[in-house]
């Protein structure tokens, strides 16, 4: 079923994915274009039932006022200004502060002007991409690297609904995963969904590589190249195959730049493919948010332990070993981290507190244990709370709970004596230590 849409056209204001995802919240389907678009593109596009036009103090890039083509005021559908010399005027212009006022106008425009069905839902999204996906690759094979995470995992799951034995995952096991998460890939994926699943043990190949290095961005470099390497090697040993899936969602295309909005951060799946790999892309999820990728993820039956993921450094345990990583203090941070998340979700605070985590540094203090010294490593705690991580408050654990935490970790994982608690928010720590 195609879903009708309404365009917001980027002027450089800091409230685009607020309006569409108020809109999508609506019921109705709404993606985000560069100001820049021409009226042969914008008719182009499907279903389009009105145009919203949002500027703002940032509607000057580069020193240059920025503004739409003027045809496009006559493109025929229904057009909204917002802050913007047009005229409706300044109808949402005070998003934040008047939030009811804006949605009941936003409802005026949506339903009442442009007259949009409220027909955006996850099963008329999944049975739109699959028909999509298989009109795009046809008999032809796909490969994906899939991680585990949410996005690729999700991904993986909508191409196995839409192309079956078609599609081959590949999942490269470096070592710095959580305690299970290979498990659970290998048993969901290969086992539940029977897919064409490839797990490489590249678990020496990584921390050989990590050896001795301490300098994170070092550590990050490593991890992320070494695993393009692995991932090419398995690619080539596999024939007929044509297409790269990947879990690029509508935050990685925003938050990589737009023509009027200067990038964030890069993301490595938004123009970063290899040129020798020589694939076409096939990004299902590019247009959608993260919760409705979990939304999207739990429609297709995927186990909520892996829908409800919570965020994982790409490096993953990498950075949380602190230094130069070792084996034994590795496993410290797997066996912890375990510890910790089991006694939340035991404690009920699973799924109501952002991001929880251990981290062990590269020292150690005297302790006792059995009535003898110890030489041993501290474990730190982090849990954060958090809308756009941009900025984070700490989770006040009640002290019970850390009391029991601590003596969990203490007597379970070896080599460690101390449990610490970070106080930090964001700024001045960040969320992660390395």
């Amino acid at each position: 079923m195609k879903q009708d849409m309404i365009v917001i056209l980027d002027l450089g204001s800091t409230e685009n994915t607020t309006i569409a995802r108020a809109i999508r919240a609506l019921g109705v389907y709404s993606e985000i274009h560069p100001h820049d678009i021409t009226l042969e593109e914008l008719r182009a596009l499907p279903n389009v039932k009105g145009v919203i036009l949002n500027g703002g103090p940032n509607r000057v890039v580069d020193g240059a006022a920025v503004d739409v083509a003027p045809a496009v005021y006559g493109c025929g559908v229904p057009t909204l200004a917002v802050d913007h010399p047009g005229a409706q005027g300044e109808v949402l212009a005070s998003w934040p502060e008047g939030q009811a006022a804006c949605m009941e106008a936003l409802k005026a425009f949506v339903f009442g002007r442009c007259q949009a069905q409220a027909n955006w839902n996850m099963e008329n999204f999944i049975a739109d991409q699959v028909e999509l996906i298989r009109r795009q690759v046809g008999d032809r094979k796909v490969l994906l690297a899939l991680s585990g995470g949410v996005d690729s995992s999700v991904v993986a799951a909508l191409l196995i609904k839409a192309i079956g034995k078609q599609l081959t995952c590949v999942h490269v096991n470096h070592g710095l995963l959580r305690k299970g998460e290979p498990e659970q890939v290998v048993e969901v994926f290969r086992n539940q969904m029977e897919a064409n699943l490839v797990y490489v043990d590249a678990v020496d190949r990584f921390l050989g590589k990590l050896a001795g290095v301490e300098d994170p961005e070092q550590k990050r470099k490593i991890i992320g190249a070494e695993f393009i390497r692995v991932f090419e090697e398995e690619a080539r040993k596999l024939d007929g195959i044509e297409f790269l899936g990947q879990g690029t969602i509508y935050p990685d295309i925003i938050e990589s730049g737009t023509k009027t909005v200067k990038a964030v951060k890069s993301h490595h799946n938004v123009g970063g493919l290899p040129e020798d790999l020589d694939f076409a892309l096939v990004e299902p999820l590019k247009m959608l948010f993260k919760d409705e990728v979990r939304a999207c993820g739990k429609a297709l039956g995927l186990p909520d332990g892996m829908v409800y993921r919570q965020p994982f450094p790409g490096p993953g345990l990498g950075v949380r070993c602190l230094g130069a990583i070792t084996r034994d203090r590795l496993e410290a941070v797997r066996e912890s981290d375990a510890i910790l998340r089991e006694e939340f979700a035991n404690a009920g605070l699973e799924g109501k507190v952002w991001q929880y985590f251990t981290v062990v540094p590269d020292f150690k203090s005297v302790g006792v244990r059995d009535g003898k010294r110890t030489f041993d490593w501290p474990v730190i705690l982090r849990a954060v709370n958090t809308i756009d991580a941009m900025t984070a408050t700490v989770e006040d654990v009640p002290f019970a709970l850390l009391q029991k935490i601590t003596g969990r970790i203490t007597h379970e994982v070896p080599g460690v004596n101390r449990v610490l608690y970070d106080l930090t928010p964001k700024p001045s720590g960040t969320i992660e230590w390395e």
